[in-house]
Protein backbone atom coordinates (compact mmCIF):
# COMPACT_ATOMS: atom_id res chain seq x y z
CA UNK A 1 0.00 0.00 0.00
CA UNK A 2 1.32 3.41 -1.13
CA UNK A 3 2.47 5.75 1.70
CA UNK A 4 -0.30 7.86 3.10
CA UNK A 5 -0.09 11.60 1.96
CA UNK A 6 -1.16 12.55 5.50
CA UNK A 7 -1.08 10.95 8.55
CA UNK A 8 -2.40 11.79 12.30
CA UNK A 9 -2.12 9.50 14.97
CA UNK A 10 -2.91 10.34 18.49
CA UNK A 11 -3.91 13.67 17.71
CA UNK A 12 -4.86 15.77 20.76
CA UNK A 13 -5.54 19.90 21.54
CA UNK A 14 -6.83 21.65 24.46
CA UNK A 15 -6.67 24.73 25.86
CA UNK A 16 -7.10 26.05 29.64
CA UNK A 17 -10.10 28.17 30.71
CA UNK A 18 -10.46 29.33 33.74
CA UNK A 19 -7.99 27.41 35.47
CA UNK A 20 -9.55 24.08 33.70
CA UNK A 21 -8.08 22.36 31.17
CA UNK A 22 -10.79 22.08 27.81
CA UNK A 23 -9.63 19.32 25.81
CA UNK A 24 -10.83 19.79 21.77
CA UNK A 25 -9.35 16.97 20.26
CA UNK A 26 -8.05 13.56 21.89
CA UNK A 27 -6.47 10.26 20.78
CA UNK A 28 -7.67 11.12 16.90
CA UNK A 29 -5.78 8.90 14.07
CA UNK A 30 -6.96 9.14 10.27
CA UNK A 31 -4.47 8.72 7.32
CA UNK A 32 -5.19 10.62 4.01
CA UNK A 33 -3.96 9.13 0.95
CA UNK A 34 -2.71 11.34 -2.40
CA UNK A 35 -5.45 12.67 -3.98
CA UNK A 36 -8.40 11.14 -1.60
CA UNK A 37 -11.68 13.38 -1.19
CA UNK A 38 -12.67 12.91 2.31
CA UNK A 39 -15.44 14.78 4.36
CA UNK A 40 -15.45 15.20 8.09
CA UNK A 41 -18.49 15.33 9.67
CA UNK A 42 -19.80 15.67 13.43
CA UNK A 43 -21.85 17.64 15.53
CA UNK A 44 -21.03 21.17 16.18
CA UNK A 45 -18.03 21.54 18.54
CA UNK A 46 -16.57 18.07 18.25
CA UNK A 47 -13.32 19.67 16.60
CA UNK A 48 -13.78 19.38 13.24
CA UNK A 49 -12.60 22.94 11.83
CA UNK A 50 -9.82 22.87 14.43
CA UNK A 51 -8.25 19.41 12.56
CA UNK A 52 -8.20 21.86 9.37
CA UNK A 53 -6.68 24.64 11.81
CA UNK A 54 -3.93 22.30 13.05
CA UNK A 55 -3.22 20.62 9.50
CA UNK A 56 -2.76 24.01 8.12
CA UNK A 57 -0.82 25.05 11.01
CA UNK A 58 -2.91 27.58 12.82
CA UNK A 59 -3.54 25.69 15.76
CA UNK A 60 -0.54 23.59 18.05
CA UNK A 61 -1.45 20.46 19.32
CA UNK A 62 -0.86 19.69 22.68
CA UNK A 63 0.02 15.84 21.79
CA UNK A 64 0.14 13.54 18.93
CA UNK A 65 2.24 12.84 15.98
CA UNK A 66 1.34 14.64 12.26
CA UNK A 67 3.08 13.30 9.41
CA UNK A 68 3.45 14.22 5.73
CA UNK A 69 4.96 12.26 3.21
CA UNK A 70 8.93 13.14 3.08
CA UNK A 71 8.97 12.35 -0.88
CA UNK A 72 5.88 15.13 -1.92
CA UNK A 73 4.98 18.67 -1.23
CA UNK A 74 2.64 19.43 1.06
CA UNK A 75 1.64 22.79 0.52
CA UNK A 76 -2.06 23.29 1.57
CA UNK A 77 -4.74 26.44 1.28
CA UNK A 78 -7.65 26.59 3.52
CA UNK A 79 -11.48 27.74 1.83
CA UNK A 80 -13.59 28.82 4.77
CA UNK A 81 -17.18 28.70 5.07
CA UNK A 82 -17.44 32.93 4.25
CA UNK A 83 -15.67 34.07 1.18
CA UNK A 84 -13.66 36.93 3.68
CA UNK A 85 -13.08 39.12 0.96
CA UNK A 86 -11.55 42.77 0.88
CA UNK A 87 -14.06 44.61 0.21
CA UNK A 88 -11.42 47.61 -0.81
CA UNK A 89 -9.46 45.48 -3.60
CA UNK A 90 -10.57 44.31 -6.84
CA UNK A 91 -11.20 40.71 -7.27
CA UNK A 92 -8.08 39.99 -8.75
CA UNK A 93 -6.38 41.64 -6.16
CA UNK A 94 -8.26 39.49 -3.76
CA UNK A 95 -7.80 36.24 -5.65
CA UNK A 96 -3.26 37.18 -5.80
CA UNK A 97 -3.89 37.76 -2.04
CA UNK A 98 -1.60 34.38 -1.09
CA UNK A 99 1.19 35.18 -3.14
CA UNK A 100 2.67 38.78 -2.35
CA UNK A 101 4.76 36.96 0.04
CA UNK A 102 6.40 34.78 -2.74
CA UNK A 103 9.17 35.57 -5.24
CA UNK A 104 6.89 36.07 -8.01
CA UNK A 105 6.78 39.16 -9.97
CA UNK A 106 3.80 41.35 -9.80
CA UNK A 107 3.08 39.70 -13.32
CA UNK A 108 2.98 36.65 -12.87
CA UNK A 109 1.17 36.95 -9.47
CA UNK A 110 -1.70 38.31 -11.85
CA UNK A 111 -1.29 35.88 -14.21
CA UNK A 112 -1.74 33.25 -11.26
CA UNK A 113 -4.84 34.87 -10.28
CA UNK A 114 -5.92 35.05 -13.56
CA UNK A 115 -5.77 31.44 -14.14
CA UNK A 116 -7.10 30.69 -10.88
CA UNK A 117 -10.72 32.94 -11.52
CA UNK A 118 -10.41 31.00 -15.02
CA UNK A 119 -10.70 28.12 -13.22
CA UNK A 120 -13.58 28.60 -11.06
CA UNK A 121 -15.52 30.24 -14.11
CA UNK A 122 -14.88 33.85 -13.61
CA UNK A 123 -12.62 34.69 -16.36
CA UNK A 124 -13.69 38.77 -17.00
CA UNK A 125 -14.73 39.01 -13.03
CA UNK A 126 -11.12 40.39 -12.18
CA UNK A 127 -10.98 43.67 -11.63
CA UNK A 128 -14.90 43.65 -10.42
CA UNK A 129 -14.93 44.33 -6.44
CA UNK A 130 -16.56 42.16 -4.06
CA UNK A 131 -20.17 44.18 -3.91
CA UNK A 132 -21.09 43.30 -7.19
CA UNK A 133 -20.90 39.92 -6.85
CA UNK A 134 -23.35 37.03 -5.63
CA UNK A 135 -22.66 35.09 -2.45
CA UNK A 136 -21.60 32.06 -5.15
CA UNK A 137 -19.56 34.08 -7.11
CA UNK A 138 -17.99 35.38 -3.91
CA UNK A 139 -17.35 32.38 -2.44
CA UNK A 140 -16.26 31.22 -5.93
CA UNK A 141 -13.48 33.77 -5.96
CA UNK A 142 -12.29 32.31 -2.36
CA UNK A 143 -11.67 28.80 -3.71
CA UNK A 144 -9.49 30.69 -6.76
CA UNK A 145 -7.74 32.32 -3.73
CA UNK A 146 -6.70 29.15 -3.03
CA UNK A 147 -6.19 27.58 -5.76
CA UNK A 148 -3.72 30.48 -6.84
CA UNK A 149 -1.77 29.10 -4.60
CA UNK A 150 -1.17 25.46 -6.45
CA UNK A 151 -1.78 23.36 -2.73
CA UNK A 152 -1.39 20.16 -2.56
CA UNK A 153 -4.26 19.86 -0.29
CA UNK A 154 -7.24 22.25 -0.48
CA UNK A 155 -8.74 22.27 3.67
CA UNK A 156 -12.34 23.28 2.80
CA UNK A 157 -14.55 24.72 6.13
CA UNK A 158 -18.02 24.16 5.75
CA UNK A 159 -17.12 26.01 2.18
CA UNK A 160 -21.15 26.32 0.57
CA UNK A 161 -23.40 26.18 4.40
CA UNK A 162 -24.36 29.59 3.82
CA UNK A 163 -25.43 29.12 -0.27
CA UNK A 164 -29.23 28.57 -1.52
CA UNK A 165 -29.22 24.91 -2.49
CA UNK A 166 -29.22 25.71 -6.88
CA UNK A 167 -26.23 27.52 -5.87
CA UNK A 168 -24.47 24.89 -3.25
CA UNK A 169 -25.38 21.81 -5.98
CA UNK A 170 -24.00 23.98 -9.04
CA UNK A 171 -20.48 24.55 -6.77
CA UNK A 172 -20.79 21.23 -5.63
CA UNK A 173 -20.62 19.48 -8.94
CA UNK A 174 -17.62 22.69 -9.86
CA UNK A 175 -15.88 21.32 -6.75
CA UNK A 176 -15.89 17.78 -8.54
CA UNK A 177 -14.86 18.70 -11.98
CA UNK A 178 -11.71 20.49 -10.18
CA UNK A 179 -10.75 17.71 -8.75
CA UNK A 180 -11.10 15.47 -11.60
CA UNK A 181 -9.08 17.28 -13.36
CA UNK A 182 -6.14 18.49 -11.08
CA UNK A 183 -6.30 15.55 -8.82
CA UNK A 184 -6.09 17.65 -5.50
CA UNK A 185 -6.52 15.69 -2.33
CA UNK A 186 -9.49 17.47 -0.31
CA UNK A 187 -10.98 17.54 3.25
CA UNK A 188 -13.87 18.89 3.40
CA UNK A 189 -15.96 20.15 6.82
CA UNK A 190 -19.57 19.76 6.05
CA UNK A 191 -22.76 19.97 8.65
CA UNK A 192 -24.30 18.23 5.58
CA UNK A 193 -24.42 14.08 5.43
CA UNK A 194 -26.18 14.14 1.61
CA UNK A 195 -23.29 16.64 0.66
CA UNK A 196 -20.37 14.39 2.07
CA UNK A 197 -21.76 11.05 0.10
CA UNK A 198 -22.14 12.74 -2.91
CA UNK A 199 -18.62 14.35 -3.23
CA UNK A 200 -16.59 12.06 -1.22
CA UNK A 201 -14.24 8.90 -1.47
CA UNK A 202 -14.88 8.86 2.34
CA UNK A 203 -16.90 9.97 4.89
CA UNK A 204 -14.98 10.70 8.15
CA UNK A 205 -17.18 10.70 11.31
CA UNK A 206 -15.90 12.89 14.78
CA UNK A 207 -17.89 12.29 17.89
CA UNK A 208 -17.19 12.32 21.31
CA UNK A 209 -16.06 15.04 24.07
CA UNK A 210 -13.23 15.40 23.16
CA UNK A 211 -13.70 14.78 19.33
CA UNK A 212 -12.12 11.25 18.07
CA UNK A 213 -12.81 9.68 15.23
CA UNK A 214 -15.45 7.01 15.83
CA UNK A 215 -16.17 5.55 11.99
CA UNK A 216 -15.18 5.87 8.03
CA UNK A 217 -17.29 5.00 5.88
CA UNK A 218 -16.33 4.66 1.65
CA UNK A 219 -18.19 5.92 -0.68
CA UNK A 220 -17.76 3.30 -3.25
CA UNK A 221 -19.83 4.97 -6.09
CA UNK A 222 -18.31 5.60 -9.38
CA UNK A 223 -18.47 9.21 -10.27
CA UNK A 224 -20.02 11.21 -12.24
CA UNK A 225 -22.93 10.77 -9.56
CA UNK A 226 -26.25 11.04 -9.49
CA UNK A 227 -28.13 12.66 -6.21
CA UNK A 228 -30.88 10.31 -6.31
CA UNK A 229 -28.52 7.38 -6.91
CA UNK A 230 -30.29 4.67 -4.23
CA UNK A 231 -26.59 3.24 -3.54
CA UNK A 232 -25.83 7.37 -2.17
CA UNK A 233 -28.91 7.47 -0.28
CA UNK A 234 -28.15 3.92 1.54
CA UNK A 235 -24.58 4.82 1.91
CA UNK A 236 -26.25 8.38 3.68
CA UNK A 237 -28.50 6.25 5.52
CA UNK A 238 -25.67 4.21 7.00
CA UNK A 239 -23.34 6.99 8.06
CA UNK A 240 -26.67 9.27 9.41
CA UNK A 241 -26.80 5.53 12.00
CA UNK A 242 -23.11 5.98 12.84
CA UNK A 243 -23.48 9.71 13.60
CA UNK A 244 -25.95 8.74 16.15
CA UNK A 245 -23.84 6.22 17.46
CA UNK A 246 -20.66 8.55 17.34
CA UNK A 247 -22.51 11.49 19.38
Amino acid sequence: MARPLIEIEGLALGYEQDGAHVAVLERLDLSIARGEFVAILGSSGVGKSTLLRVLIGLAAPTAGALRFDQGSECTMALVFQDARLLPWRRIEANVALGLEKTKLSKDERRARAQEALRGVGLEGFGQRFPHQLSGGQRQRVALARALAVRPAVLLMDEPFSALDAPTRQRLQDDLLDLRRESGKTILFVTHDIDEAVYLADRVVALGGNPGEVRASVAIDVAHPRRRVDPRLQALAALVEAKLRTAS
